[in-house]
């Protein structure tokens, strides 16, 4: 992995969350720690502090005389995580010069309506929304925040490859986009928000959705 001008911990933590977004690691897997670093191509010191670091986030666990393992998955920490990034979006949102949202607002707009399908593949949903809300927040001054989000979001990536996975296809969420992105062209910062808060939610509930259909035992009729 690239040494940058961070702390070594920082750099593995962000790696490990790329990683896990991507689904390289199964919920509940026990973590080898000589394996990791040596993958890695860094000392277990800060491969351990890195792991501390995940930890206090949730996205590990550790138990005493066993080590670190990824945590496992359930639907009340999706809805959190989901809730947490919805209230944090729109904070930076809140957060950045009107007159910035403003000059975003055509471009962001144009490119709630630039992708043609109604529905696609999870990966291209996923790249596209991503890019979409990385703009929509680009005003935000607080860079702590940002990096928040990014954390939170990868974390919840996990949850959306393993339930979904990448070539699945779901609808895409083109019309919500486009209402974040009119209210911003009028100058309606709250009007956005809520439009945001929209989005998130009925985001959340389609991929719930599936959590509880792929978790259903089979013959049962949903509740």
């Amino acid at each position: 992995m690239p040494i940058e001008r961070r702390p070594l911990r920082e750099q593995i933590k962000d790696e490990l969350l790329e990683r896990l977004g991507r689904g390289e690691f199964a919920a509940n897997e026990p973590i080898n720690e000589n394996r990791m670093a040596a993958d890695l191509g860094v000392s277990r010191t800060p491969l351990r502090e890195a792991l501390i670091a995940l930890e206090r986030e949730g996205v590990i666990r550790s138990e005493r005389g066993k080590g670190f393992r990824f945590a496992p998955m359930s639907r009340k920490e999706f809805l959190d995580l989901s809730t947490i990034v919805r209230e944090m979006e729109s904070l930076a949102l809140r957060l950045s010069d009107p007159a910035f949202l403003v000059s975003i607002a055509p471009r962001l707009l144009a490119e709630a309506r630039a992708f043609p399908d109604p529905r696609a593949a999870y990966a291209v949903l996923e790249r596209h929304d991503d890019a979409w809300h990385e703009m929509l927040t680009s005003g935000c001054p607080n860079e702590r925040l940002l990096d928040m989000i990014g954390s939170l979001k990868l974390t919840m990536h996990r949850y959306e490859r393993v339930v979904v996975g990448d070539q699945d296809v779901l609808e895409r969420s083109a019309a919500e986009h486009e209402r974040i992105a009119e209210c911003l062209l009028d100058g309606d910062v709250e009007g956005a928000v809520a439009a945001l808060k929209a989005n998130w939610a009925s985001g959340s509930e389609r991929i719930l959705e599936r959590f509880d259909r792929d978790r259903r035992p089979a013959g049962s009729a949903p509740s």
